[in-house]
């Protein structure tokens, strides 16, 4: 690798580049960083606050142009990126309302004359980010990491550069110094790994494994956040209609391209029927095109390669014995479509019951009873978000203790919420984003004993 490199998804057009650093530019940003962390780190969570609250006015202002950007690199719809700075917004609002508290030493009652705890930072927390979410990803785990004191240190995805290189003016105009761009190829990760003190990655499990092996080599904390597979069951007592529309939202919005997002749905006989009728005519309304055009619904992938993977897991289900319902086709005009695609009868025969599927394809699975749905739903390597779609939900609540996964939403497609912690267990990685939990994952808990 020797530079980041972007293509408009919509033509397939190269639109930025930008060289890796030269070496020994790694080493001395990281020096740099970690002595504007001391000074960043003497301020009071509150004054941290101020700063960062500056952080979401320049974003506020900047919101256009940055999702401009991001619809360029990553080809999400124009109303997709502009959410995605809005969200971004409110997790800063969020964390500089509450870390004052959050931070704020706790006293706790020993036989000495004064004990407690204080949460203080850790120093520099390197990212290793995804490029799905270029403005949402890097803030998801900057922002709490800022206010407890952190300096940050991010690599953005090859493929987002320009994207990466706004956010970073935005931060800039923030009057923020302890938040940059690490602009390296993939074999010095493990150099920025053992100049920092923690590190968060968002990515596929299979690069997260490299990524966990590197951080215990160094004993540097981590927090991954890897893939999902995540099931969308629904049960007999259903309200068919609205999950079949929060399945059709939750499959295809940014084109697919979200760990988040619903994946394989499970459906039993009673239902089974009438709910791929109805997702189905969810799924035909769906309308491709430029993602920057307003009429615009699906957008295209945001790399070749990533299509080519995609149809190629298509390939092997319908090779295997799934049923094609609806798309399926390897697009031949410019640019990297990929039409919404179902499959029905999918089995573990199929690489798509196994596989984290990344783009506009639905797996449905049919079970053989409630019992067999909750089976179905843990069978995968993956534990990242589920939803459970009932009539009875003290029923479902029960039934939501049963799935292995780091969230359950009931009658409703899995989302995340500052409010909430958003993670995963299994492959689909360990720690917590977001919420109080997400603002302790790089925090020094510090014992004070005082005889």
């Amino acid at each position: 690798m020797t530079a980041f490199t972007s293509c408009n998804p919509a033509t397939g057009e190269v639109v930025f580049t930008r060289p890796v650093w030269p070496a020994g530019r790694l080493s001395e940003t990281a020096a740099r960083l970690r002595e504007a962390q001391k000074a960043w780190a003497r301020q009071s969570v509150a004054e941290r606050a101020t700063r960062m609250m500056g952080l979401a006015d320049v974003l506020t202002a900047d919101r256009e142009a940055l999702a401009a950007c991001v619809t360029l690199e990553v080809g999400k719809l124009t109303g997709e990126c502009l959410a995605e700075i809005d969200k971004s917004v409110q997790l800063i609002r969020y964390y500089a309302d509450l870390a004052p508290q959050l931070l704020a030493p706790v006293d706790i009652p020993t036989q000495a004359s004064k004990s407690g705890v204080a949460f203080e930072a850790l120093g520099t927390v390197l990212a290793v980010m995804p490029w799905n979410y270029p403005v949402w990803q890097v803030l998801r785990f900057a922002v709490p990491a800022l206010m407890a004191g952190n300096a940050c240190l991010v690599k953005p995805a090859p493929s987002v550069p320009q994207s990466s290189a706004r956010l970073l003016e935005s931060v800039r105009k923030a009057g923020l110094d302890v938040l940059e761009m690490a602009w390296i190829a993939h074999e010095e990760v493990e150099d920025a790994i053992r100049l920092s003190d923690a590190v968060a990655f968002t990515g596929s499990t299979s690069t997260g494994r490299v990524i966990a092996s590197l951080a215990g080599r160094h004993i540097k904390k981590t927090v991954l956040e890897l893939g999902g597979s995540n099931p969308f069951i629904v049960l007999a007592d259903a309200d068919v209609e609205a999950a079949a529309r929060d399945a059709c939202h939750s499959r295809f919005r940014d084109a697919g391209q979200s760990c988040n997002a619903a994946k394989r749905m499970i459906v039993v006989p009673e239902v089974a029927e009438a709910f791929i009728e109805a997702f189905l005519a969810e799924v035909r309304r769906l309308v491709p095109g430029d993602p920057r055009d307003a009429a615009t619904t699906l957008a295209p992938l945001t790399r070749a390669d990533l299509r080519e993977h995609l149809h190629a897991q298509v390939l092997d289900a319908t090779a295997h014995g799934a049923r094609l319902l609806l798309g399926g086709q390897m697009p031949t005009s410019s640019g990297f479509f990929y039409p919404a695609t179902v499959l029905d009868a999918v089995t573990p025969a199929c690489r798509v019951y196994h596989e984290e599927v990344f783009g506009p394809v639905a797996a449905i699975l049919r079970a053989r009873d409630e019992d067999d749905a909750l089976r179905l739903a843990n069978d995968t390597p993956f534990g990242l978000g589920a939803s459970l779609y009932s009539a009875d939900t003290e029923r479902a609540w029960d039934l939501a203790a049963r799935l292995e996964a780091g969230s359950v939403f009931i009658n409703r497609h899995t989302s995340s919420d500052l409010r909430l912690p958003f993670g995963g267990v299994k492959a689909s990685g360990y720690g917590r984003e977001l919420s109080e939990f997400g603002l302790y994952e790089f925090v020094n808990v510090k014992t004070y004993w005082q005889k």
